[in-house]
Protein backbone atom coordinates (compact mmCIF):
# COMPACT_ATOMS: atom_id res chain seq x y z
CA UNK A 1 0.00 0.00 0.00
CA UNK A 2 1.12 3.54 -0.77
CA UNK A 3 1.52 5.81 2.25
CA UNK A 4 0.37 9.14 2.61
CA UNK A 5 4.13 10.60 2.18
CA UNK A 6 4.04 8.76 -1.33
CA UNK A 7 0.71 10.10 -2.16
CA UNK A 8 1.62 13.54 -1.14
CA UNK A 9 4.96 13.63 -2.83
CA UNK A 10 3.10 12.79 -5.89
CA UNK A 11 0.45 15.28 -5.58
CA UNK A 12 2.84 18.59 -4.32
CA UNK A 13 5.61 18.05 -5.20
CA UNK A 14 5.00 17.00 -8.97
CA UNK A 15 9.44 16.09 -9.62
CA UNK A 16 11.75 13.23 -8.16
CA UNK A 17 15.32 14.89 -8.87
CA UNK A 18 18.05 13.12 -11.01
CA UNK A 19 20.83 14.16 -9.12
CA UNK A 20 23.30 12.11 -11.36
CA UNK A 21 22.67 14.79 -13.86
CA UNK A 22 25.42 17.22 -14.84
CA UNK A 23 24.70 21.12 -13.90
CA UNK A 24 24.11 22.70 -17.37
CA UNK A 25 26.55 25.04 -18.71
CA UNK A 26 26.26 28.75 -18.06
CA UNK A 27 28.06 32.38 -18.72
CA UNK A 28 30.33 33.02 -16.33
CA UNK A 29 28.97 36.54 -15.80
CA UNK A 30 27.26 36.59 -12.54
CA UNK A 31 23.41 36.19 -12.32
CA UNK A 32 23.21 40.07 -11.24
CA UNK A 33 21.25 41.88 -13.76
CA UNK A 34 19.17 43.96 -11.47
CA UNK A 35 14.75 43.54 -12.12
CA UNK A 36 11.94 44.41 -9.99
CA UNK A 37 10.61 40.96 -9.50
CA UNK A 38 13.94 39.60 -8.23
CA UNK A 39 14.12 41.71 -5.68
CA UNK A 40 10.23 41.56 -4.56
CA UNK A 41 9.20 39.51 -0.96
CA UNK A 42 6.10 37.76 -1.76
CA UNK A 43 3.50 37.50 0.59
CA UNK A 44 1.08 34.46 -0.34
CA UNK A 45 -2.45 34.81 0.71
CA UNK A 46 -5.18 31.75 1.07
CA UNK A 47 -8.10 34.03 0.43
CA UNK A 48 -10.24 31.86 2.24
CA UNK A 49 -8.34 32.30 5.36
CA UNK A 50 -7.07 35.69 5.36
CA UNK A 51 -10.21 37.81 6.97
CA UNK A 52 -13.52 37.64 6.39
CA UNK A 53 -15.69 40.93 6.41
CA UNK A 54 -19.01 39.44 6.08
CA UNK A 55 -19.40 37.29 8.93
CA UNK A 56 -19.88 34.14 6.51
CA UNK A 57 -17.00 32.07 7.74
CA UNK A 58 -14.55 32.75 4.70
CA UNK A 59 -12.37 35.25 3.96
CA UNK A 60 -13.08 37.43 0.99
CA UNK A 61 -11.83 40.32 -0.73
CA UNK A 62 -13.15 42.93 1.49
CA UNK A 63 -11.36 41.32 3.96
CA UNK A 64 -7.88 42.03 2.11
CA UNK A 65 -8.47 45.33 1.62
CA UNK A 66 -9.39 45.93 4.99
CA UNK A 67 -5.76 44.18 6.55
CA UNK A 68 -3.86 45.98 3.74
CA UNK A 69 -2.26 48.34 6.02
CA UNK A 70 -0.77 45.34 8.16
CA UNK A 71 0.56 43.53 4.65
CA UNK A 72 2.21 47.11 4.12
CA UNK A 73 3.55 47.28 7.61
CA UNK A 74 5.57 43.83 6.82
CA UNK A 75 7.41 45.42 4.51
CA UNK A 76 6.98 43.15 1.53
CA UNK A 77 6.24 44.52 -2.17
CA UNK A 78 4.11 41.56 -3.98
CA UNK A 79 1.05 39.68 -2.82
CA UNK A 80 0.01 36.22 -4.73
CA UNK A 81 -3.80 35.55 -4.04
CA UNK A 82 -4.61 31.56 -4.46
CA UNK A 83 -7.64 31.74 -7.14
CA UNK A 84 -10.57 33.89 -6.59
CA UNK A 85 -12.60 33.10 -9.69
CA UNK A 86 -15.99 31.79 -9.65
CA UNK A 87 -15.73 27.81 -9.04
CA UNK A 88 -17.95 25.39 -7.18
CA UNK A 89 -14.91 24.18 -4.42
CA UNK A 90 -14.24 21.30 -4.95
CA UNK A 91 -10.88 22.12 -4.81
CA UNK A 92 -10.85 25.22 -3.21
CA UNK A 93 -11.02 27.30 -6.13
CA UNK A 94 -8.51 25.63 -8.02
CA UNK A 95 -11.69 23.84 -10.11
CA UNK A 96 -12.92 27.13 -12.42
CA UNK A 97 -16.21 27.84 -14.03
CA UNK A 98 -15.26 31.21 -14.84
CA UNK A 99 -12.42 32.96 -15.58
CA UNK A 100 -13.91 36.12 -15.55
CA UNK A 101 -16.07 36.13 -12.84
CA UNK A 102 -15.13 36.62 -8.92
CA UNK A 103 -16.12 33.80 -6.97
CA UNK A 104 -19.49 34.95 -4.91
CA UNK A 105 -17.93 33.94 -1.63
CA UNK A 106 -14.94 36.57 -2.14
CA UNK A 107 -17.00 39.17 -3.67
CA UNK A 108 -17.14 40.62 -7.09
CA UNK A 109 -15.39 42.43 -9.65
CA UNK A 110 -15.72 46.23 -7.68
CA UNK A 111 -13.93 44.80 -4.90
CA UNK A 112 -10.96 43.17 -6.67
CA UNK A 113 -10.40 46.67 -8.83
CA UNK A 114 -10.80 48.37 -5.30
CA UNK A 115 -8.02 46.21 -3.63
CA UNK A 116 -5.50 46.35 -6.93
CA UNK A 117 -6.10 50.31 -7.01
CA UNK A 118 -5.26 50.30 -2.93
CA UNK A 119 -2.50 47.54 -3.38
CA UNK A 120 -0.88 49.58 -6.06
CA UNK A 121 -1.47 53.00 -4.25
CA UNK A 122 0.77 51.24 -1.20
CA UNK A 123 3.68 50.22 -3.26
CA UNK A 124 2.19 46.63 -3.33
CA UNK A 125 2.17 44.36 -6.55
CA UNK A 126 -0.29 41.98 -7.40
CA UNK A 127 -0.22 38.00 -8.57
CA UNK A 128 -2.80 36.23 -10.24
CA UNK A 129 -2.93 32.32 -9.53
CA UNK A 130 -3.76 31.01 -13.62
CA UNK A 131 -5.13 27.34 -13.28
CA UNK A 132 -5.29 26.41 -16.77
CA UNK A 133 -4.35 22.88 -17.07
CA UNK A 134 -8.00 22.08 -15.62
CA UNK A 135 -11.06 23.62 -15.71
CA UNK A 136 -13.89 23.32 -13.82
CA UNK A 137 -16.77 20.48 -15.05
CA UNK A 138 -18.98 23.04 -14.28
CA UNK A 139 -16.93 25.32 -16.76
CA UNK A 140 -19.69 26.37 -19.90
CA UNK A 141 -16.78 24.89 -22.68
CA UNK A 142 -16.93 21.56 -20.45
CA UNK A 143 -20.72 21.22 -20.32
CA UNK A 144 -20.85 21.81 -23.97
CA UNK A 145 -17.52 19.55 -24.85
CA UNK A 146 -20.49 16.65 -22.99
CA UNK A 147 -22.89 17.43 -25.17
CA UNK A 148 -22.23 15.55 -28.25
CA UNK A 149 -18.76 14.57 -29.81
CA UNK A 150 -19.44 17.10 -32.88
CA UNK A 151 -19.98 19.82 -30.15
CA UNK A 152 -17.64 22.67 -30.92
CA UNK A 153 -15.71 22.83 -27.61
CA UNK A 154 -15.28 19.11 -27.69
CA UNK A 155 -11.91 19.48 -28.72
CA UNK A 156 -11.33 21.99 -25.37
CA UNK A 157 -10.27 18.98 -23.35
CA UNK A 158 -9.09 15.08 -24.14
CA UNK A 159 -11.56 12.53 -25.05
CA UNK A 160 -10.85 8.88 -25.32
CA UNK A 161 -13.94 7.65 -27.35
CA UNK A 162 -15.00 4.17 -25.76
CA UNK A 163 -15.25 2.10 -28.84
CA UNK A 164 -11.69 2.17 -29.20
CA UNK A 165 -10.98 0.47 -25.58
CA UNK A 166 -10.05 1.55 -22.49
CA UNK A 167 -7.59 4.25 -22.91
CA UNK A 168 -3.77 3.44 -21.24
CA UNK A 169 -4.07 4.12 -17.58
CA UNK A 170 -2.88 7.35 -16.49
CA UNK A 171 -2.57 8.09 -12.69
CA UNK A 172 -4.98 10.95 -10.94
CA UNK A 173 -3.76 12.80 -7.99
CA UNK A 174 -7.01 13.86 -6.38
CA UNK A 175 -9.27 10.54 -7.20
CA UNK A 176 -9.67 8.02 -4.47
CA UNK A 177 -8.85 5.03 -7.31
CA UNK A 178 -6.42 7.19 -8.80
CA UNK A 179 -7.68 6.40 -12.01
CA UNK A 180 -7.46 9.89 -14.57
CA UNK A 181 -10.14 8.94 -17.35
CA UNK A 182 -13.26 8.63 -16.17
CA UNK A 183 -16.52 7.24 -18.10
CA UNK A 184 -19.16 9.58 -19.23
CA UNK A 185 -22.75 7.82 -20.78
CA UNK A 186 -23.87 10.19 -22.81
CA UNK A 187 -21.33 10.24 -25.75
CA UNK A 188 -19.99 6.85 -24.60
CA UNK A 189 -16.27 8.11 -23.89
CA UNK A 190 -13.74 8.80 -21.06
CA UNK A 191 -11.96 12.79 -20.02
CA UNK A 192 -9.14 12.89 -18.74
CA UNK A 193 -8.87 14.38 -15.47
CA UNK A 194 -5.16 14.53 -13.47
CA UNK A 195 -6.50 16.21 -10.83
CA UNK A 196 -10.25 15.52 -9.27
CA UNK A 197 -13.20 14.66 -11.42
CA UNK A 198 -14.36 17.61 -11.51
CA UNK A 199 -11.37 18.89 -12.81
CA UNK A 200 -11.24 17.73 -16.75
CA UNK A 201 -7.77 18.85 -18.13
CA UNK A 202 -7.76 21.26 -21.06
CA UNK A 203 -6.82 20.09 -24.48
CA UNK A 204 -3.96 22.91 -25.22
CA UNK A 205 -3.15 21.09 -28.59
CA UNK A 206 -6.31 22.52 -29.73
CA UNK A 207 -5.00 26.42 -30.68
CA UNK A 208 -8.08 27.52 -29.88
CA UNK A 209 -7.60 26.67 -26.21
CA UNK A 210 -4.72 28.42 -26.21
CA UNK A 211 -6.09 31.43 -27.52
CA UNK A 212 -8.86 31.50 -24.50
CA UNK A 213 -6.22 31.36 -21.93
CA UNK A 214 -4.21 34.50 -23.38
CA UNK A 215 -7.46 36.38 -23.98
CA UNK A 216 -8.12 35.62 -20.17
CA UNK A 217 -4.80 36.74 -18.94
CA UNK A 218 -5.05 40.10 -21.37
CA UNK A 219 -8.15 40.60 -19.43
CA UNK A 220 -5.99 40.21 -16.11
CA UNK A 221 -3.07 42.16 -16.98
CA UNK A 222 -5.32 45.02 -18.82
CA UNK A 223 -6.71 45.61 -15.15
CA UNK A 224 -2.91 45.79 -14.10
CA UNK A 225 -2.09 42.63 -12.33
CA UNK A 226 1.67 42.43 -12.10
CA UNK A 227 2.24 38.79 -12.31
CA UNK A 228 1.07 35.42 -12.69
CA UNK A 229 1.80 32.18 -10.80
CA UNK A 230 0.78 29.39 -13.45
CA UNK A 231 -0.78 26.23 -11.36
CA UNK A 232 0.08 23.12 -12.44
CA UNK A 233 1.55 24.14 -15.86
CA UNK A 234 4.40 21.43 -16.27
CA UNK A 235 0.97 19.44 -17.29
CA UNK A 236 -0.67 20.84 -19.70
CA UNK A 237 0.89 19.42 -22.98
CA UNK A 238 0.33 15.93 -23.59
CA UNK A 239 1.49 12.98 -25.87
CA UNK A 240 -2.52 12.72 -27.08
CA UNK A 241 -1.87 9.14 -28.41
CA UNK A 242 -1.46 8.22 -24.49
CA UNK A 243 0.76 5.44 -24.78
CA UNK A 244 1.30 2.63 -22.07
CA UNK A 245 3.58 4.02 -19.24
CA UNK A 246 6.78 2.25 -18.68
CA UNK A 247 7.64 -0.18 -15.25
CA UNK A 248 8.78 2.77 -12.62
CA UNK A 249 6.85 5.51 -14.05
CA UNK A 250 6.49 6.68 -10.57
CA UNK A 251 9.86 7.77 -9.90
CA UNK A 252 10.14 10.58 -12.07
CA UNK A 253 6.12 11.42 -12.62
CA UNK A 254 7.01 14.58 -14.60
CA UNK A 255 9.08 12.58 -17.29
CA UNK A 256 6.08 10.83 -18.34
CA UNK A 257 3.38 13.25 -16.62
CA UNK A 258 4.47 16.74 -17.46
CA UNK A 259 6.89 18.63 -19.86
CA UNK A 260 5.31 17.03 -22.57
CA UNK A 261 6.24 17.73 -26.13
CA UNK A 262 5.07 20.68 -27.31
CA UNK A 263 5.12 23.16 -23.65
CA UNK A 264 8.37 24.88 -24.92
CA UNK A 265 6.38 25.81 -28.36
CA UNK A 266 2.82 27.14 -26.11
CA UNK A 267 4.64 29.09 -23.16
CA UNK A 268 7.04 30.78 -26.39
CA UNK A 269 3.58 31.60 -27.68
CA UNK A 270 2.38 32.61 -23.91
CA UNK A 271 5.31 35.08 -23.92
CA UNK A 272 5.06 36.40 -27.67
CA UNK A 273 1.15 36.89 -27.06
CA UNK A 274 1.11 38.36 -23.11
CA UNK A 275 3.97 38.56 -21.36
CA UNK A 276 6.11 40.34 -23.35
CA UNK A 277 3.30 42.77 -23.90
CA UNK A 278 2.93 44.14 -20.44
CA UNK A 279 5.40 44.58 -17.34
CA UNK A 280 4.38 41.40 -15.98
CA UNK A 281 6.43 38.18 -14.69
CA UNK A 282 5.23 34.41 -14.52
CA UNK A 283 6.08 31.57 -12.60
CA UNK A 284 4.99 28.23 -13.21
CA UNK A 285 4.57 25.62 -10.15
CA UNK A 286 6.94 23.26 -10.59
CA UNK A 287 10.55 23.19 -12.60
CA UNK A 288 10.69 20.00 -14.19
CA UNK A 289 12.65 16.82 -13.36
CA UNK A 290 15.84 18.07 -14.16
CA UNK A 291 18.24 20.94 -14.00
CA UNK A 292 18.05 21.39 -17.61
CA UNK A 293 14.17 21.67 -17.55
CA UNK A 294 14.26 23.97 -14.73
CA UNK A 295 16.60 26.39 -16.84
CA UNK A 296 14.47 25.77 -20.42
CA UNK A 297 11.34 27.37 -18.77
CA UNK A 298 13.06 30.06 -17.29
CA UNK A 299 16.49 31.35 -18.71
CA UNK A 300 15.97 34.94 -20.08
CA UNK A 301 17.41 33.83 -23.76
CA UNK A 302 14.76 31.33 -24.25
CA UNK A 303 11.64 33.61 -23.83
CA UNK A 304 9.34 31.78 -21.70
CA UNK A 305 8.73 32.09 -18.29
CA UNK A 306 11.08 34.45 -15.54
CA UNK A 307 11.39 32.63 -12.53
CA UNK A 308 11.42 28.66 -11.26
CA UNK A 309 9.34 27.47 -8.34
CA UNK A 310 11.12 24.03 -7.86
CA UNK A 311 9.47 21.60 -4.86
CA UNK A 312 12.79 19.86 -4.30
CA UNK A 313 12.98 21.31 -0.73
CA UNK A 314 9.64 20.07 0.02
CA UNK A 315 10.07 16.63 -0.58
CA UNK A 316 12.45 17.17 2.62
CA UNK A 317 10.51 15.61 5.98
CA UNK A 318 7.87 14.48 4.70
CA UNK A 319 7.26 11.66 7.18
CA UNK A 320 6.55 11.09 10.70
CA UNK A 321 10.72 10.55 11.08
CA UNK A 322 11.68 14.00 10.43
CA UNK A 323 14.83 14.92 8.30
CA UNK A 324 18.60 15.53 8.47
CA UNK A 325 19.57 18.96 7.94
CA UNK A 326 22.15 17.69 5.26
CA UNK A 327 19.26 16.85 3.22
CA UNK A 328 18.15 20.92 3.34
CA UNK A 329 21.54 21.75 2.85
CA UNK A 330 22.17 19.75 -0.38
CA UNK A 331 18.71 20.78 -2.11
CA UNK A 332 19.54 24.85 -1.85
CA UNK A 333 22.87 24.24 -2.45
CA UNK A 334 22.54 22.16 -5.26
CA UNK A 335 19.77 24.58 -6.86
CA UNK A 336 21.53 27.68 -6.19
CA UNK A 337 24.39 26.32 -8.10
CA UNK A 338 22.50 25.58 -10.98
CA UNK A 339 21.15 28.84 -10.88
CA UNK A 340 24.21 30.96 -9.98
CA UNK A 341 25.32 32.28 -13.79
CA UNK A 342 21.93 32.56 -15.02
CA UNK A 343 17.83 32.02 -14.57
CA UNK A 344 16.00 32.82 -11.31
CA UNK A 345 14.83 30.54 -8.28
CA UNK A 346 11.68 31.22 -5.70
CA UNK A 347 12.84 30.73 -1.91
CA UNK A 348 10.19 29.24 0.26
CA UNK A 349 9.94 27.13 2.70
CA UNK A 350 5.98 26.45 2.79
CA UNK A 351 2.21 27.36 0.90
CA UNK A 352 -0.92 26.42 0.64
CA UNK A 353 -0.17 22.84 -0.15
CA UNK A 354 2.17 21.60 2.75
CA UNK A 355 1.97 21.62 6.52
CA UNK A 356 3.10 25.08 8.24
CA UNK A 357 6.58 25.71 7.90
CA UNK A 358 7.77 25.91 12.01
CA UNK A 359 5.52 22.50 12.65
CA UNK A 360 7.62 20.72 9.60
CA UNK A 361 11.42 22.71 9.61
CA UNK A 362 10.92 23.88 12.96
CA UNK A 363 10.14 23.18 16.14
CA UNK A 364 5.91 24.45 17.19
CA UNK A 365 6.59 23.78 21.30
CA UNK A 366 5.99 26.56 22.85
CA UNK A 367 9.40 26.76 24.30
CA UNK A 368 11.17 26.79 21.06
CA UNK A 369 8.35 27.97 18.43
CA UNK A 370 8.51 31.49 18.36
CA UNK A 371 13.03 31.14 17.86
CA UNK A 372 12.38 28.55 15.25
CA UNK A 373 10.07 30.48 13.13
CA UNK A 374 12.28 33.59 13.28
CA UNK A 375 15.38 31.37 12.29
CA UNK A 376 13.50 29.79 9.35
CA UNK A 377 12.28 33.35 8.48
CA UNK A 378 15.84 34.59 8.71
CA UNK A 379 16.93 31.47 5.92
CA UNK A 380 13.94 32.51 3.52
CA UNK A 381 15.34 36.02 3.74
CA UNK A 382 18.97 35.82 3.26
CA UNK A 383 18.82 33.01 0.56
CA UNK A 384 19.41 34.27 -3.35
CA UNK A 385 15.95 34.05 -4.75
CA UNK A 386 12.83 35.47 -4.90
CA UNK A 387 11.02 34.95 -1.19
CA UNK A 388 7.74 33.55 -0.76
CA UNK A 389 6.73 33.74 2.73
CA UNK A 390 3.41 32.35 3.45
CA UNK A 391 0.27 33.96 5.71
CA UNK A 392 0.83 33.35 9.22
CA UNK A 393 3.99 32.15 9.24
CA UNK A 394 5.05 35.87 10.47
CA UNK A 395 3.32 34.77 13.57
CA UNK A 396 4.81 31.26 13.95
CA UNK A 397 1.30 29.88 13.44
CA UNK A 398 1.56 25.95 13.39
CA UNK A 399 -0.24 22.84 12.57
CA UNK A 400 -3.41 22.35 14.42
CA UNK A 401 -3.46 18.60 14.08
CA UNK A 402 -6.66 17.36 13.45
CA UNK A 403 -7.72 13.76 14.87
CA UNK A 404 -11.07 12.66 13.10
CA UNK A 405 -11.40 12.81 9.38
CA UNK A 406 -14.80 14.70 9.60
CA UNK A 407 -12.97 17.62 11.14
CA UNK A 408 -10.73 18.21 6.97
CA UNK A 409 -11.48 19.84 4.37
CA UNK A 410 -9.42 19.22 1.69
CA UNK A 411 -10.28 16.56 -1.10
CA UNK A 412 -7.13 15.20 -1.10
CA UNK A 413 -7.10 14.07 2.67
CA UNK A 414 -11.01 13.19 2.19
CA UNK A 415 -9.92 10.78 -1.37
CA UNK A 416 -7.02 9.33 0.42
CA UNK A 417 -9.14 8.30 3.55
CA UNK A 418 -11.00 6.26 0.97
CA UNK A 419 -8.14 5.17 -0.81
CA UNK A 420 -6.99 3.61 2.15
CA UNK A 421 -9.98 1.57 3.66
CA UNK A 422 -11.18 0.48 -0.12
CA UNK A 423 -7.51 -0.85 -0.49
CA UNK A 424 -7.38 -2.42 3.06
CA UNK A 425 -4.72 0.01 4.42
CA UNK A 426 -3.23 0.95 7.67
CA UNK A 427 -5.84 3.92 8.63
CA UNK A 428 -4.06 4.05 12.03
CA UNK A 429 -0.69 5.50 10.03
CA UNK A 430 -2.38 7.41 7.17
CA UNK A 431 -4.86 9.66 10.25
CA UNK A 432 -1.00 9.88 11.96
CA UNK A 433 0.78 11.25 8.42
CA UNK A 434 -2.15 13.14 8.04
CA UNK A 435 -2.09 15.47 10.80
CA UNK A 436 1.26 16.21 10.28
CA UNK A 437 1.60 16.55 6.63
CA UNK A 438 -2.09 17.74 5.57
CA UNK A 439 -2.53 20.43 3.39
CA UNK A 440 -5.93 21.98 5.99
CA UNK A 441 -2.67 22.39 8.38
CA UNK A 442 -1.65 25.49 6.11
CA UNK A 443 -5.51 26.67 5.75
CA UNK A 444 -6.71 27.68 8.97
CA UNK A 445 -7.77 31.19 9.89
CA UNK A 446 -5.60 34.09 10.41
CA UNK A 447 -4.80 34.93 13.73
CA UNK A 448 -5.84 38.32 14.35
CA UNK A 449 -6.12 38.61 18.40
CA UNK A 450 -7.51 36.73 21.08
CA UNK A 451 -11.26 37.43 20.95
CA UNK A 452 -13.46 34.36 19.62
CA UNK A 453 -12.24 32.70 16.02
CA UNK A 454 -9.13 34.91 16.22
CA UNK A 455 -11.09 37.74 14.97
CA UNK A 456 -10.77 36.19 11.61
CA UNK A 457 -15.19 36.26 11.70
CA UNK A 458 -18.04 37.21 13.10
CA UNK A 459 -19.53 33.81 11.98
CA UNK A 460 -18.43 30.50 12.04
CA UNK A 461 -15.41 29.71 9.99
CA UNK A 462 -14.70 27.24 7.57
CA UNK A 463 -12.26 25.82 9.27
CA UNK A 464 -11.52 25.79 12.93
CA UNK A 465 -9.10 28.19 14.26
CA UNK A 466 -6.20 26.64 16.28
CA UNK A 467 -6.25 26.59 19.72
CA UNK A 468 -2.99 28.77 20.56
CA UNK A 469 -4.73 31.69 19.23
CA UNK A 470 -4.61 33.34 22.39
CA UNK A 471 -1.19 33.62 22.42
CA UNK A 472 -0.04 33.63 18.41
CA UNK A 473 -1.80 36.32 16.98
CA UNK A 474 -0.96 40.20 15.31
CA UNK A 475 -2.87 42.07 17.92
CA UNK A 476 -0.04 40.37 20.95
CA UNK A 477 2.96 40.32 18.85
CA UNK A 478 2.30 43.73 17.11
CA UNK A 479 2.95 45.03 20.57
CA UNK A 480 6.15 43.09 21.35
CA UNK A 481 9.56 44.36 20.45
CA UNK A 482 10.32 40.18 20.53
CA UNK A 483 7.88 39.32 18.73
CA UNK A 484 8.27 36.44 15.46
CA UNK A 485 6.02 39.47 13.45
CA UNK A 486 8.37 42.02 14.63
CA UNK A 487 11.84 40.10 13.79
CA UNK A 488 9.66 38.95 10.66
CA UNK A 489 9.43 42.99 9.50
CA UNK A 490 13.18 43.70 10.42
CA UNK A 491 13.76 40.93 8.03
CA UNK A 492 12.62 41.80 5.04
CA UNK A 493 13.40 45.45 5.82
CA UNK A 494 17.23 44.24 6.40
CA UNK A 495 16.92 41.83 2.85
CA UNK A 496 15.50 45.52 0.81
CA UNK A 497 18.67 47.37 2.54
CA UNK A 498 20.96 44.97 1.18
CA UNK A 499 20.88 43.66 -2.34
CA UNK A 500 23.87 41.68 -1.13
CA UNK A 501 21.40 39.22 0.02
CA UNK A 502 19.35 39.54 -3.38
CA UNK A 503 21.76 39.10 -5.62
CA UNK A 504 24.90 37.99 -3.90
CA UNK A 505 27.17 35.16 -4.69
CA UNK A 506 26.11 31.59 -2.11
CA UNK A 507 28.74 29.78 -0.43
CA UNK A 508 27.88 26.70 2.11
CA UNK A 509 30.37 25.97 4.89
CA UNK A 510 30.63 23.56 7.10
CA UNK A 511 28.03 21.20 4.85
CA UNK A 512 28.61 17.85 7.36
CA UNK A 513 27.96 20.25 10.56
CA UNK A 514 24.50 18.09 11.67
CA UNK A 515 22.55 21.28 13.86
CA UNK A 516 24.08 24.47 11.66
CA UNK A 517 23.81 25.16 8.04
CA UNK A 518 26.01 28.37 7.40
CA UNK A 519 26.81 30.43 4.49
CA UNK A 520 28.09 33.70 3.35
CA UNK A 521 26.41 36.11 0.88
CA UNK A 522 28.94 38.12 -1.54
CA UNK A 523 28.73 40.89 -4.13
CA UNK A 524 31.61 42.87 -4.40
CA UNK A 525 33.27 44.29 -1.47
CA UNK A 526 29.64 43.70 0.29
CA UNK A 527 30.27 40.18 2.66
CA UNK A 528 27.57 38.28 5.32
CA UNK A 529 28.23 35.35 6.98
CA UNK A 530 24.58 33.42 8.52
CA UNK A 531 24.42 30.60 10.83
CA UNK A 532 21.59 28.93 11.53
CA UNK A 533 20.85 26.21 14.16
CA UNK A 534 18.52 24.16 13.23
CA UNK A 535 18.58 22.40 17.12
CA UNK A 536 17.35 22.15 20.12
CA UNK A 537 20.41 21.51 21.12
CA UNK A 538 23.05 24.55 21.36
CA UNK A 539 25.51 23.69 18.83
CA UNK A 540 29.60 25.40 19.03
CA UNK A 541 30.56 26.60 15.55
CA UNK A 542 34.20 27.59 14.63
CA UNK A 543 34.49 30.69 12.56
CA UNK A 544 36.79 30.66 9.64
CA UNK A 545 39.79 32.33 10.63
CA UNK A 546 40.03 34.27 7.02
CA UNK A 547 37.20 36.17 8.24
CA UNK A 548 38.07 39.53 9.93
CA UNK A 549 36.49 42.23 11.65
CA UNK A 550 33.20 40.57 12.22
CA UNK A 551 30.34 42.62 12.83
CA UNK A 552 27.14 41.36 14.96
CA UNK A 553 24.39 42.82 12.45
CA UNK A 554 21.18 40.08 13.65
CA UNK A 555 20.72 37.84 15.76
CA UNK A 556 16.95 36.24 16.99
CA UNK A 557 17.54 35.69 20.40
CA UNK A 558 18.78 38.00 23.30
CA UNK A 559 21.98 35.61 23.92
CA UNK A 560 25.10 34.71 21.66
CA UNK A 561 28.37 33.50 23.11
CA UNK A 562 31.79 34.66 21.43
CA UNK A 563 35.04 33.27 22.57
CA UNK A 564 37.68 34.25 19.99
CA UNK A 565 36.43 32.61 16.61
CA UNK A 566 34.47 30.25 18.49
CA UNK A 567 30.75 30.73 18.99
CA UNK A 568 28.15 29.04 21.05
CA UNK A 569 24.46 29.08 19.21
CA UNK A 570 21.52 28.86 21.35
CA UNK A 571 18.93 26.14 20.03
CA UNK A 572 17.09 27.52 16.90
CA UNK A 573 19.76 30.62 16.48
CA UNK A 574 19.87 33.07 13.56
CA UNK A 575 23.09 34.98 13.83
CA UNK A 576 23.90 37.38 10.80
CA UNK A 577 27.49 39.18 10.46
CA UNK A 578 29.26 41.07 8.08
CA UNK A 579 33.17 40.81 7.76
CA UNK A 580 35.99 41.54 5.52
Amino acid sequence: MKTLFISLALIFCFSTYNEILAQPDSSDIPNTQKTWWKEAVIYQIYPRSFKDSDGDGVGDLKGIIEKLDYIESLGVNMVWLNPIYSSPNADNGYDISNYREIMDEFGNMEDFDLMLSEMHKRGIKFVMDVVVNHSSDEHRWFKESRKSRDNPYRDYYHWWPAEKGEPNYRYSLFDPKGEAWKYDSKTNAYYLHYFSQKQPDLNWENPKVRQEVYDIMKFWAEKGVDGFRLDAFQFVSKDTSFPPLPKGYEKDVIKYYGMGPNLHKYLKELNREVLSQYDVFAVSEGAGSTFEDAHSLVDADRNELQMAYHFKGMDVGNSLEGYKLSELKEVYTTWDSAFAKKGWLSIFLANHDVPRMVSKFGNDSPEFRAASSKMLNTFILTMRGTPYCYYGDELGMTNIGFDSISQYQDIVAKNGYEKTLNEGGDIEKYMAELKFLSRDNARTPMQWNDSEHAGFTTGTPWLPVNDNYKEVNVEAEDKDPNSCLNYFREMVNFRMENPVLVYGAYELLFPDHKQVYAYTRQMGDKKMLILLNFSKEESSIEIPSEMKELQLLKNNLPEVTKQGLDLTLAPYQALIFSYR
